[in-house]
């Protein structure tokens, strides 16, 4: 079996800045969203490709899955092995800003 997808730094800071407040008022909720992440690194390592190319916000190397029942996406690289999860972003910020360097080329 493939090893499970893993976290990038930002990724891992990402994460804790969202599950920080949900945790604090909403512990089950915090619960959820780490369960739903944990399900997609493991989904990810099965099929690296699953996430959608976005040529707007990212070189093509870069894909992006939303998280199954909650409002952020994993943006991540499905050409290595394992797949690494670069960020995991709310929805509503400003996704193409916080992406503009991997408009650049292939190495992020």
């Amino acid at each position: 079996m493939s090893r499970p997808a893993v976290l990038a730094p930002a990724a891992r800071q990402d994460l804790h800045q969202a599950l920080r407040p949900i945790a604090r008022d909403h512990p089950e909720a915090a619960r959820r969203l780490r369960a739903a992440l944990e399900t997609a690194l493991r989904r990810l390592a099965t099929n690296p490709a699953i996430g959608a190319q976005r040529p707007a916000l990212a070189a093509a190397r870069y894909r992006f899955l939303a998280l199954r029942g909650f409002p952020y996406v994993l943006v991540y690289t499905a050409d290595t092995e394992p797949p690494r999860v670069l960020r995991v972003l709310h929805m509503a910020r400003d996704i193409a800003g916080l992406l503009a360097g991997l408009l650049a080329g292939p190495d992020a």
